[in-house]
């Protein structure tokens, strides 16, 4: 069996621990949760118009104003997560996100389920800040990239989900049909609410809390071996400013080491180091750039792309965007096992140059169809489909997944869970953003000419992941502030062009022997 170091330190290889990968993946059933709303909602809106006979611009309002309230979900979670730990912020999540489903399921008028939606935004910037955050926090630096992606592949199964739900249940009623697909999901969240409490707390966050025995308890359970368990702790506790050799089970911590968030906004806005400058510069870059390529109108507004394309059916337009659903789930759970072999940067700048090709192709296509009036063209469509499908692919192989294992890992540990928070208001944003727009923006520039606008956006992308991101594969969470330090170059991408000081022997998201 190989042994690789981790700057220095022996650390097996050979197999995913058990308990941390079920702790994520009860971490990640949030997720699915939210997806399976994102999901479930494109094909909804085809009934809420027909029932209140509502506007184009009120189905965008409806649409998008879960992520505005995610927003603010995800700026109140990091705090929140600071204070009282980020398990029970799990259980606060589902919980508000219970909240939402109910009110949408009920939903008499259109102002109900605005509030609904709203509501369930909330929870759900709980939930995208909280759950990679946990994930990465419970994971050692080998299998890190895999058990953080779990939320993303979490997101994939219940869009999956979501558009199977419109499918079975598009025969009911009209008052009885979108008002199940939204409020079904109230179900597992209550399920989560309860089952998230048998999940151990973040090591990491009971250290900054001075409780370095019960952190040390968590460690050796999702750790492969003592020794590993014992270097993490030692790591953690330099970290929270505790000396590594203290043995006490509980510390008291320095007034100037803030255990609850306090002082956080302050050092990552106003007087932030060089080294966390950059590294609020690539998070909230990366959670930008995730949504500004448009991912979210083909995911949200797939049915409409189709129709253009040549797609005339309801129930074949549903069928299509099922074949989005099990192409962005199996792409991105081939990515959860590359992200950790290949590295975060080459998965990025691979996928988004794939993003680009294929983002013009469907302008192209979708622009020819624009100009061919009613006839239809066979080979436009079908090429407007291979094009969809393929930016699905390329988005799910890299930028995806990426966004939320790099941003849930490059913080140090003090403002790791408010300046992830940071990145997902702006995730959220740009999500809102292209979702409430997306509409109008097709009426201003054509729907070709906004997918060739999503094409621009994807080249300032590339550049953007080229010049600040440097690769974190392998690396403690405890090292990699050290990759953004002035000292590693002039910016960023220095540090990705260097090796390691003690090269990882990296294998899969479980490793390898």
């Amino acid at each position: 069996m190989a042994l690789s170091t981790e700057n220095g330190i022996p650390e097996t290889r050979s197999k995913l621990n058990p308990h941390a990968c079920a702790c994520a993946i009860v971490a990640s059933m949030i997720s699915i949760i939210f997806g399976y709303d994102t999901g479930v909602m494109s094909g909804a809106m085809i009934f809420i118009k027909e029932e209140f006979d509502v506007k184009e611009s009120q189905l965008e309002v409806v649409a998008g104003i879960l992520n505005m309230c995610a927003l603010v979900g995800s700026l109140c979670a990091g705090r929140t997560s600071d204070i009282i730990g980020r398990r029970y912020t799990i259980v606060i999540a589902s919980l508000i996100f219970l909240l939402g489903s109910i009110v949408m399921g009920y939903s008499p008028s259109y102002g109900v389920l605005l509030a609904g939606r709203c509501t369930a935004g909330v929870g759900v910037g709980f939930a995208l800040m909280i759950a990679p955050v946990y994930s990465a926090e419970i994971s050692s630096p080998s299998y890190r990239g895999f058990l953080s992606s779990l939320p993303e592949v979490g997101i994939s199964v219940g869009i999956l989900l979501g558009y199977i739900s419109n499918i079975s249940l598009s025969g009911l009623p009209l008052h009885l049909n979108w008002r199940l697909m939204l409020g079904i999901a109230a179900v597992p969240s209550l399920c989560l609410a309860i089952g998230v409490l048998k999940m151990p707390e973040s090591p990491r966050w009971l250290v900054m809390q001075g409780r370095v025995g019960d952190a040390k308890k968590i460690l050796y359970k999702v750790s492969n071996d003592p020794e590993e368990a014992e270097y993490r702790l030692s790591d953690i506790k330099k970290a929270a400013g505790i000396d590594e050799n203290c043995n006490d089970d509980i510390v008291k911590l320095p007034r100037t080491k803030a255990t609850h968030g306090e002082g956080v906004w302050r050092e990552l806005l106003l007087r932030p180091t060089p080294a966390v400058r950059w590294i609020l510069i690539a998070a909230v870059g990366i959670h930008f750039f995730e949504h500004a390529t448009g991912i979210e109108a083909v995911i949200l507004y797939g049915p409409r792309i189709f129709k253009k394309a040549g797609v005339r059916a309801k129930k074949k337009l549903l069928l299509a965007t099922v074949g989005v659903g099990l192409t962005k789930l199996t792409c991105i759970t081939i990515s959860t096992f590359m992200v950790d072999r290949v590295g975060r940067r080459k998965l990025l700048l691979a996928s988004v140059g794939g993003m680009i090709l294929a983002l013009t192709g469907l302008g192209t296509c979708l622009t020819i169809v624009e100009h061919s009036g009613d006839r239809q063209i066979a080979w436009v469509l079908v090429l407007s489909l291979v094009a969809t499908y393929s930016y699905v692919m390329f988005f799910n192989l890299g930028l995806g997944p990426v966004t939320w294992v790099y941003s849930s890992e490059i913080f140090p540990l003090k403002l790791r869970a408010q300046g992830a928070g940071i990145g997902v208001a702006v995730n959220r944003f740009m999500n809102a953003t292209v979702s409430m727009t997306f509409l109008s923006l097709s009426e201003a520039l054509t729907i070709g000419g906004a997918f060739y606008l999503f094409a621009g956006v994807s080249v300032a992308a590339w550049l953007f992941f080229y010049f600040f991101c440097p690769e974190t594969r392998g690396k403690a969470l405890e090292d990699i502030e050290a990759l953004f330090s002035p000292g590693r170059g002039n910016s960023p991408s220095h540090a990705a062009a260097e090796k390691p000081d003690k090269e990882v022997e990296l294998g899969s998201g479980a490793g390898h022997t």
